[in-house]
């Protein structure tokens, strides 16, 4: 039966990735800090699915919890999709933002994703294939006044993916950056958002996230953008100059 190891499976993206995938037909080492809610996942996915669910409770900031899943992945057994969800972003002016709190964002978005995929990579192309699936944003194409650690680290996070992707194709592995927009995930309530400012259309479920993103990966894409506003507020991004697209950043922040 095929695995995969998921990140932050414990709540949102990351638990309706382990769920999704259970039912078709994976087993599942689910990586979070919460063991309750990770036993409780693995009660529910033997129970709904008859797959198996590995709990590997790890907080992937410390260095020593983040070798341990490293080594599951590189030693075995085999992980043949690793979904890199794990991640969080704090709303914050910069000069006033706390510096172990900015430097955990960091080991987590960027520097726990890395070497994570560095670890479960060399094994997927000695067996020519395997995947890796990126949980970054579509506020990675936007830089954000009160989001620059959150926005930096997801920019990495999507031109790590989309570079990864390249050096790798052709190989039987697939490299693919997840860049959701509004997700009812509670992220937002989180940070002080208030959903009722954000259009209904512009929102979508983990559910819908997670269909759209193993659907762009079996068609081989490297970056994926769920939902029609989503695309187009990516593709503005890109078309505005940079300094207005700022402002306009910066204003729907203190919008929300």
């Amino acid at each position: 039966m095929p695995v995969a190891l998921v990140t932050g499976a414990s709540s949102g993206i990351g638990h309706t990735f382990a769920r999704t995938l259970a039912a078709r037909g994976y087993d599942i080492v689910a990586v979070a800090r919460d063991k309750q809610r990770l036993d409780a996942l693995a009660v529910d996915v033997s129970a709904q699915h008859g797959r198996t669910v590995d709990v590997l409770p790890a907080d992937l900031t410390d260095a020593g919890q983040l070798a341990v899943v490293e080594d599951r992945l590189a030693a075995g057994p085999p992980v043949d999709l690793l979904v890199n969800n794990a991640g969080f972003g704090a709303r914050a002016r910069f000069a006033e933002h706390d510096p172990d709190a900015i430097e955990a964002e960091i080991r987590l978005n960027v520097i726990a994703l890395t070497r994570l995929t560095r670890a479960a990579l060399p094994p997927m192309l000695a067996r020519r294939s395997g995947a890796v699936v990126h949980v970054s944003s579509f506020a990675s194409f936007q830089a954000a006044p009160t989001w620059a650690v959150y926005t930096a680290t997801k920019a990495y996070v999507t031109s790590f993916s989309e570079s990864v992707h390249e050096e790798v194709r052709g190989s039987g592995v697939r490299v693919l950056a997840l860049c959701p927009g509004m997700t009812t995930t509670g992220f937002q309530e989180r940070n002080a958002f208030d959903p009722s400012r954000v259009p209904r259309v512009a929102w979508s479920t983990p559910e819908a996230v997670v269909e759209v993103a193993l659907r762009d990966l079996e068609r081989g894409r490297a970056v994926s953008v769920p939902g029609l506003s989503n695309k187009a507020m990516v593709a503005l991004s890109h078309l505005l100059p940079r300094a207005l697209a700022r402002r306009t950043a910066a204003a729907v922040a203190n919008r929300l």
